[in-house]
């Protein structure tokens, strides 16, 4: 049976400092580079459940550097080298304390507060009669703030974010700028492969002045992707979209009566439970990039990990 990594505990040279986040680790090498870990730990409604995903983090790490490379001359990003398939070595950078959410279509939780009859969301204000998974005329963004773990990230206007003073108008100006060029290539992208990418979400920091993307991007864990084929249909008629996300995760656990509220237990993730949710990532893997998916020897994972990346840095 493949091995899932779900927790990792390095002591590469130079390691001044190690982040755990939900589902991946970050090692500050000397306060100039980052070893981002993607782990298979999965997350949905921000808890981390009990038992990892194999491949999940290979599948993420290998899209995301995909998806920054095609995307390095929209902006600069923090990504260095892959030394490993689950790992990416970059620039640390000082990261805006927001996300920024861009939305090609209202779906989710905007479709959830447009429903209850709220008409702006994040400062941008909403056609009216729009119906559920309709196109906007052009995508919005709709900032969140970043939250600690375990806390839920937050709406935030763009006024809010200059009031508050977590950008300068100059930064946010191109922050606003590289997202929605960055939408409209993955968007493009995603339409050669038969998708549409509904929506997703940058970060962003700098390093010496200049603002760099940082972190995954277009992955199914930022992003929502609907199959193009019969999304004309689906709309007309108000049946469910087919969509490329871990949504199927959360879909799972609602049914089985968990949403992430106190006093409800994750239901039990037994190994069949893991290889579906293995197999349908690898599934998205293979429609968002084109490629088949080939899955890294499991047997030593952190040894394989280790040894990668101190080559690389012995380099």
């Amino acid at each position: 049976m493949s091995k899932a990594l779900t927790k990792t505990d390095f002591h590469f040279p130079g390691l001044k400092s190690v982040y755990h986040g939900k589902v991946r680790d970050v090692y500050n090498i000397n306060n100039e580079k980052l070893i981002m870990v993607a782990t298979d730990r999965i997350s949905a409604f921000d808890v981390v459940l009990p038992e990892g995903i194999p491949y999940k983090g290979q599948m993420l790490n290998q899209i995301a550097a995909k998806f920054l490379d095609a995307t390095s001359d929209i902006c600069p990003n923090w990504k260095l080298a892959t030394p490993d398939p689950m790992v990416t070595v970059g620039i640390l950078c000082q990261g805006f304390p927001v996300e920024m959410i861009v939305r090609g279509y209202l779906c989710g939780s905007a479709w959830r507060a447009y429903k209850s009859g709220v008409r702006e969301i994040c400062g941008v204000r909403l056609p009216e009669n729009m119906r559920e998974n309709e196109k906007f005329p052009h995508p919005i963004i709709t900032p969140t703030t970043k939250a600690e773990m375990g806390m839920h990230d937050e709406d935030i206007s763009k006024e809010e974010i200059l009031a508050r003073g977590l950008a300068t108008p100059e930064e946010y100006e191109i922050l606003e700028r590289y997202t929605l060029a960055l939408f409209e290539r993955g968007t493009q992208i995603a339409a050669e492969r038969g998708l549409i990418l509904v929506d997703t979400k940058y970060e962003f920091g700098k390093h010496n002045g200049q603002i760099y993307l940082m972190d995954e991007i277009h992955t199914p864990d930022s992003s929502r992707y609907f199959y193009s084929e019969g999304y004309q249909e689906r709309f007309e008629k108000e049946l469910p979209q087919k969509q490329l996300s871990k949504e199927f995760v959360r879909e799972w656990l609602m049914a089985n009566g968990f949403q992430g509220k106190e006093g409800q237990q994750v239901p039990e993730m037994t190994p069949e439970i893991v290889n579906s949710i293995s197999d349908r990532y690898i599934e998205l893997f293979e429609h968002i990039t084109g490629e088949p998916f080939v899955k890294a020897d499991t047997d030593h994972l952190a040894e394989r990990i280790e040894k990668n990346v101190m080559d690389y840095l012995m380099e």
